[in-house]
């Protein structure tokens, strides 16, 4: 999803690789009509089986093995305990490269004679969509973007690790996934509440014009503004709650981070996500709770997820969508 490349750069949560993790679209918005149970059934099951297909990719959250941060001048990156970006033994040589910062830029420096090769991904333009970009050997001195420029993170690989640079505030690190994490095979799926058709309400959007910068914070305890495009507005049990919407993606899709008083117990003490299937459309918006779902910060220590606006902090239980992950998840 095109938000994926906002919620990088602007809440300091990398989810760069990782549109996969979220299904496809449903219902219409604004659609008040009855539903049909069974087929509404159907589609909030597809939409699960393809919630747990993108986390079990290899580029899923679930490959997200370290994130480490980049000290000034020479970070040294190897399978050495004593590098700074310390790599799986076994999958790495010891020195694989040096990543130099100077400032809020990093150029990385391979090892010689590295095997497998340190590799670099290629814009593959005029190739079919969702084709998977091509790679260059690394073999010189390599300037890399991290994940907040605009064109987007130079993503460099080593045999079934991948990794790139991320920026979060003044702070730039290197976050590391493995193709072949030991998180795969522990995965047991995910728990869910039972669909309830009645907490796919259709809301009152009340869009803010201009759009209204409100600060969301991260667990690195950073804190930026971010413009919300307006509010959601729903009825429930004869009251009324309100939460702030964000944009998914450049058509205006919603995004909302919201929490409710499952929280800690039955779901992530951090909160959740939402993302709504189509664009506002005659002051409505289906906002499906059934499809709320856990930030990456559930299933890896090292993602670095936005947290809710007090705002968006529902007086409410939600029992709906994706309870918490396994155990021993922070």
């Amino acid at each position: 999803m095109n938000f994926g490349h906002r919620y990088t750069r602007r809440f300091a949560v990398a989810a760069l690789l990782c549109a996969a993790a979220l299904p496809g679209r449903g219902a219409a918005a604004g659609d008040a009509a009855p539903i049909d149970p069974a087929a509404y059934q159907k589609e909030i099951a597809s939409w699960r089986a393809e919630r747990v297909a993108g986390l079990k990719h290899e580029n899923g959250w679930l490959s997200l093995i370290g994130l480490f941060w980049l000290e000034e001048g020479e970070n040294r990156m190897g399978s050495d305990p004593g590098t700074r970006v310390v790599l799986p033994a076994g999958k790495a040589p010891a020195q694989v490269a040096t990543l130099v910062r100077r400032g809020d830029k990093v150029t990385l420096q391979p090892a010689p004679g590295l095997t497998p090769p340190l590799e670099v991904e290629i814009e593959a333009r005029g190739t079919t969509k969702g084709a998977k970009p091509r790679v260059a050997p690394v073999t010189a001195a390599l300037e890399v973007r991290p994940d907040a420029a605009k064109e987007g993170a130079t993503i460099l690989h080593l045999g079934p690790l991948t990794f790139w640079v991320i920026a979060r505030g003044d702070k730039l690190g290197v976050r590391l996934k493995d193709a072949q994490a030991p998180a795969f095979a522990a995965f047991k799926g995910l728990d869910d509440f039972p669909v309830r058709p009645d907490w796919r309400v259709v809301a009152r959007f009340e869009p803010y014009q201009p759009p209204k910068p409100i600060p969301i914070a991260n667990i690195l305890g950073q804190v930026q503004d971010q413009p919300a495009l307006g509010a959601v507005v729903f009825e429930r049990d004869g009251k009324s709650y309100r939460l702030d919407a964000l944009q998914e993606s450049e058509d205006g899709k919603l995004f909302i981070i919201f929490a409710d008083q499952t929280n800690g117990r039955e779901t992530y003490g951090a909160g959740r996500f939402l993302s709504t299937d189509e664009v506002p459309r005659d002051g409505k918006v289906v906002v499906d709770f059934n499809k709320a779902y856990n930030p990456p910060c559930a299933f890896s220590a090292y993602a670095t997820c936005p947290l809710p606006p007090r705002q968006n902090r529902l007086a409410l239980r939600v029992e709906a969508g994706e309870k918490k992950f396994g155990e021993g998840h922070h």
